[in-house]
């Protein structure tokens, strides 16, 4: 049987739909053996039951983080992988980085309204990692900003589609957040003894219009071990893009390992699945092993 990996998937910890428990029987159901939870700023979903759970389903379970992060006036996500879940100086880094995001939904939250468009600001208070996904999906499905959004889009949008036409640098709804830098993370994830992953480089090109160049510039300066190129990209049209071939090219270039991850948050029938299970997409035992031994150095 075929071995199959997946090292980026997110639980209701931050913006996934499962929970952490959840995930563990989705990864079992889809005969997934390896797997990573990197949810948002947040390491809350592991615990010592969640390994126990994951041991007795023959599941391997790293443990993982993603952290926000800005750099070229964008959004950069930093991945960190077997970090120490008992450094206490790094959680308390990762609660600033979600304080953070609680001051940013509040100032969305008065711009939105100043466009007349509402979010129940007291119930995303109630998320702990709240993302800015979290806010555009409660935006388009609020039954109050339904004639608003038919008018300005001539349909319901999609939360990427709101997110990267009202809350995005120059659009009326973007609020600067307070940030870190790839590089601060990238130190943060080492001294809790983990490998430093830079996320998805494929979505920066097509999301932000980065160059290569942009992306050899924050390489340089975070010197990452190795960064996501396995990772299949669904643009806001739901266009699917797979860059994996340039990007493991682009690792091996530039003396980088490879990861791989689906970014799984739900179930929408077009992006992948836990374990890339309704896609073509599947690693060889060889790069699996190969990436294990690497985040495992």
């Amino acid at each position: 049987m075929q071995k199959r990996i997946d090292l980026h998937i997110h639980t209701t910890v931050s913006d996934g739909w499962l929970t952490p428990k959840e995930v563990i029987d989705e990864a079992f159901k889809n005969k997934v053996s390896i797997i990573a939870i990197a949810d948002h700023d947040t390491v809350d979903a592991y615990n010592d039951k969640l390994f126990e759970y994951a041991r007795s389903k023959n599941i391997k379970l790293i443990p993982a983080v993603e952290i926000s992060t800005k750099a070229k006036k964008a959004g950069v996500h930093v991945l960190g992988y077997n970090i120490d879940l008992n450094n206490r100086e790094f959680k308390e880094r990762l609660n600033k980085i979600r304080n953070a995001r609680h001051d940013y939904l509040h100032d969305v939250a008065k711009k939105l309204e100043e466009l007349e468009y509402y979010i129940n600001v007291e119930e995303l208070d109630k998320i702990d990692a709240v993302t800015k996904a979290h806010i555009a999906l409660d935006a388009v499905n609020n039954p109050k900003n339904r004639e608003k959004l038919l008018s300005e889009f001539g349909h319901i949008p999609s939360k990427g589609e709101f997110i990267e036409t009202i809350m995005n640098e120059n659009c009326p709804a973007y609020v600067k957040k307070k940030s870190v830098t790839p590089k601060e993370a990238a130190k943060k994830i080492r001294a809790a003894n983990g490998k430093v992953i830079l996320a998805h480089p494929v979505a920066y090109v097509h999301e932000d219009n980065f160059t290569d160049e942009d992306i050899i510039e924050i390489i340089n300066d975070m010197k990452p071990d190795g960064i996501e190129s396995n990772y299949l990209y669904v643009d806001r049209f739901d266009k699917k893009i797979n860059e994996t071939k340039k990007w493991n090219q682009f690792a091996k270039e530039h003396d980088l390992f490879v990861t791989v991850g689906s970014d799984f948050h739900n179930k929408d029938g077009i992006r992948p699945e836990i374990g890339f299970t309704n896609t073509d997409f599947l690693l060889s035992e060889d790069t699996i092993e190969e990436i294990i031994e690497n985040l495992e150095k």
